[in-house]
């Protein structure tokens, strides 16, 4: 639980925290969206958060690990 508070605190950085639904979660996959800019994210915490279980995706960040649903 911890590496996902972790995760979560980092991509709050770079988020709309004004988003409603910043969240979303689908066949095992974790979806952090809340309009955060890929390129914004410094490469340090793109490798935090790989360790985290979090990666790129394409409006955001996904976790595997997770994700279950």
């Amino acid at each position: 639980m911890e590496d996902l508070i972790k995760a979560l605190q980092i991509l709050a950085k770079y988020a709309n925290l004004d988003d409603k639904w910043p969240t979303c979660c689908e066949h095992d996959e974790f979806h952090v969206y809340a309009d955060i800019e890929l390129e914004d994210v410094s490469a340090e915490d793109i490798v935090t958060l790989d360790d985290l279980g979090f990666i790129p995706g394409d409006e955001g960040f996904i976790s595997y690990r997770f994700g279950s649903c």
